[in-house]
């Protein structure tokens, strides 16, 4: 994933300062005193120095559900935001030389809020949200000479350049879709069991779910449970919810303002509640 946004930021600079007929060397490499001695053309080198998470954009974990045809649902986590920092040096003879490679590098990214889609690979298209570059902030490298003597290197001016990525290191989960619910009520002798005591009796109320598919639009369709009388309310994949129920048989009536379309007879509890018509 980093490499694929290396090469997105390569492409990015050779056309937006630009660079023509390779005249510029563009490296990820670490800019120490050995790597530096054997440059022999004009190069700008974006040392990847430090990635960490940015718990700012954390926000609370969610889940994000997906229902699937075959009575699965699959749930995602959020995925985390990571800043990647990049220190840009450029390397030629002459230091207005280099001078000039920073500033055309500087102006070229101020002018890009986030990586452009059309450099965008198939990978990275996938992200959430557009990946955001920021260029030249305050305390983004607060210490550069500690950089510098870690890397046995002279010290050079640079630039600090942010992307923030979304990774996700979680696995999906697959589960079954739910079809019921049941809400059982009674006495309890002991409050953390589920075990109701059956002299004092107990009742039980069901929930029920499923999806209506129809010819006609949803919006022209009601619902309604024949033994209540209740309309129930149809969502906009189809998806219906009915509760309150005790076990038993009840009648669902599906129609337009001038016609019964079908009636459905349902038993609570039952495998699934889908509805074609």
């Amino acid at each position: 994933m980093f490499h694929e946004l290396d090469e997105v930021l390569r492409q990015l600079l050779i056309r937006e300062i630009p660079v023509r007929n390779g005249e510029v060397d563009i490296t990820f490499d670490q800019p120490t005193r050995e790597w530096a001695a054997r440059l022999s053309r004009p190069t700008l080198n974006l040392f990847l120095h430090d990635i960490r998470e940015n718990v700012k954009l954390r926000g609370s974990q969610q889940w994000t559900t997906e229902r699937r045809k075959d009575g699965t649902v699959i749930q995602r986590r959020t995925p985390a935001r990571v800043d990647l920092h990049y220190m840009i040096t450029a390397w030629a003879n002459e230091p207005d030389d280099e001078h000039n490679l920073l500033a055309r590098t500087l102006m070229a990214l101020m002018r890009q809020p986030s990586l452009p889609e059309d450099l965008l690979p198939p990978s990275l298209k996938e992200q959430p949200v557009p990946i955001p570059l920021q260029v030249a902030q305050e305390d983004t490298l607060r210490n550069p000479a500690d950089v510098w003597n870690a890397l046995d290197n002279e010290m050079k001016p640079s630039i600090v350049l942010t992307a923030t990525m979304s990774v996700d290191p979680y696995l999906p989960i697959v589960t079954p879709l739910v079809r019921s619910r049941e809400l059982r009520i009674g006495q309890s002798t002991d409050p953390a069991t589920q075990e109701l005591v059956e002299w004092a009796g107990e009742d039980a109320l069901w929930t029920i779910g499923g999806t209506l598919t129809c010819d006609v639009p949803l919006s022209d369709l009601q619902l309604i449970l024949v033994e209540r009388g209740d309309v129930i309310e149809i969502k906009e994949g189809g998806e219906f919810v009915v509760g309150r129920l005790r076990a038993g048989n009840y009648t669902l009536e599906i129609s337009t303002d001038d016609r019964v379309l079908r009636e459905v007879r349902i038993r609570v509890p039952a495998p699934d509640y889908d509805l074609v018509v």
